[in-house]
């Protein structure tokens, strides 16, 4: 039996030797902390308390919105390999039920914890919340590192986890879906599909039941590029807006502005790329095991860099630039916009006094502490938060799950008869103008063209953004607080909403 507890207790479900399970209760107590920061679950809630405080919410509701509502803690045994035989921790947290389904990532790390997941699927409930897309929070993470286990292994892995959730009813297209994170991609994505859907063949919807799946397996056009595209939109739109960058002395738009970027995964190789074509300077990239940094004041060549990564599997000892083996200090050199695109907590009391970016956008979750951000506003840095900022992923996530829910893919009723309209309308042009010069093949071709999935799903993932962005924007200057206040203030006063009209059940 699952029940729902509160601060900070827990449902463990461990496994007994028999087969069976039993259910125990633990609090998330006692977890390291870098030296003066909160743990990452502390900053999430230091973070709600914060704009709770101005929010027109009463008390019990605020209560209600802040808890965690269920965690799921699982163990079960992987035959390896080797031939031994390894026990499996692993987690899922559902933060609010506010909306259904619940929606959160999968992640595989080494140092997976409950608090962890728990911080992370509280995120999920607030961003969400502040792009208007409607889901609750949750998390899930297995605790492994993905890169000492082969690919049978990791299947085996991740297919008795889903087993796991779809017995305990934590997956389901109306329940929980789950989607991408650290440590894990499509090809993982697929296997919690294809379990599922055996496990409930009669689920008519069950390719919805996980999003961020390969294309073949239902997955949507522009869901691997839309987090770190999600950022460079809200990022574009803030050094675009004359008054908010003369504050900080700078000239307005991308052009020109020097960039560094602390992670190289999904979000920060397809990053690179937006700020490049908006003629931004990519100065340094960093990576667990070190990075790069360019000597040549005209930024890193990002295609070259990419090739040698996906080649060499390491930043370090890359040609065309100076490899600087401790990556923690590639984030203390100067540069106008600092990126955070890995892990929590990688600014901090110990080294936010360093930092000499201008502007930090959160492209990670929580990569900067409480402590870390107080000492980077009083040098005059402003920061861009998570919450909003990397809202892409889960916006795009939404449109795989309509298109699975609709069992269509966007574009398919409506491109032809666009290209066929607009083709009638160009027609009708040229002969009531009597044009002596055709528009060209190429330009007409252009002009007609209809829209495909993909451009309806960067369509509506800029909308997203930039509505949102707006909103952050200007509850920040009617409450004279910060960006990451403003967005948690919306999401607070948008759930309340929820609360005040559906009520509380049970």
């Amino acid at each position: 039996m699952l029940l729902r507890y509160r601060v900070g207790a827990v449902v463990s479900l461990a496994k007994h030797q028999n087969g069976g399970a039993k259910t125990v209760l633990w609090t998330s107590k006692n977890f390291r902390t870098q030296s003066g920061d909160a743990t990452f679950l502390q900053a999430v809630d230091f973070y709600f308390d914060k704009a709770a405080a101005i929010a027109s919410v009463s008390p019990d509701i605020l209560a209600q919105i802040k808890a965690c509502n269920n965690i799921l803690r699982v163990q079960f045994p992987l035959k390896c390999s080797n031939g031994t035989v390894e026990l499996i921790e692993a987690y899922r947290a559902q933060h609010s039920h506010h909306r259904l389904p619940v929606k959160g990532g999968v992640r595989m790390a080494p140092n997976v914890n409950g608090e962890e997941i728990m911080a992370l699927a509280a995120l999920m409930t607030f961003k969400c919340a502040v792009v208007d897309v409607p889901f609750g929070g949750a998390k899930g993470g297995i605790k492994i590192d993905p890169t000492k286990y082969s690919l049978n292994e990791k299947e085996a892995i991740m297919r008795r986890y889903t087993s796991e959730l779809v017995k305990k009813k934590f997956i389901g297209p109306a329940i929980d879906v789950p989607a991408p994170d650290y440590g894990t991609g499509p090809q993982e994505m697929a296997w919690i599909k294809d379990t599922y859907e055996h496990m409930k063949s009669t689920d008519i919807n069950g390719a919805a039941c996980v999003t961020g799946k390969p294309l073949e397996e239902g997955g949507i056009h522009g869901r691997h590029e839309a987090t770190g595209l999600g950022v460079f939109f809200c990022l574009r739109e803030f050094l675009n807006d004359q008054d908010l960058v003369k504050k900080l002395h700078m000239s307005p738009g991308v052009k020109g502005k020097t960039f560094i970027i602390q992670g190289f995964g999904n979000v920060g190789r397809n990053l690179v790329d937006c700020i490049q074509r908006a003629g931004g300077l990519i100065m340094a990239i960093s990576e667990k095991d070190g990075g790069l940094v360019d000597e040549t004041g005209k930024g890193l060549d990002v295609s070259s860099i990419k090739e040698y990564h996906t080649r060499k599997g390491t930043l370090c000892g890359f040609p065309g630039a100076n490899t600087i083996r401790d990556p923690a200090k590639i984030l203390e050199l100067p540069c106008d916009v600092l990126i955070p695109a890995a892990l929590e907590s990688q600014v901090h009391s110990e080294n936010a006094s360093r930092i000499k970016a201008q502007i930090i956008a959160e492209a990670a979750n929580g990569p900067v502490t409480p402590s870390a951000e107080a000492i980077l506003e009083k040098n005059g840095a402003v920061i861009l938060p998570d919450l909003l900022l990397n809202a892409g992923g889960v916006t795009v996530s939404y449109f795989e799950w309509l298109k699975n829910l609709n069992h269509i893919h966007f574009g398919r009723m409506s491109r032809r008869m666009e290209e066929s309209g607009k083709k009638v309308l160009l027609e009708a042009l040229e002969q009531e103008f009597e044009s002596k010069n055709k528009l060209s093949d190429d330009l007409r071709k252009e002009l007609v063209k209809g829209n495909t999935e993909i451009d309806f799903v960067w369509s509506g993932l800029e909308e997203t953004m930039l509505v949102s962005w707006a909103n952050v924007r200007s509850t920040a200057e009617r409450k004279d607080c910060n960006y990451r206040t403003a967005a948690y203030l919306i999401a607070i006063e948008r759930i309340a909403t929820c609360y005040r009209v559906n009520g509380i059940f049970p």
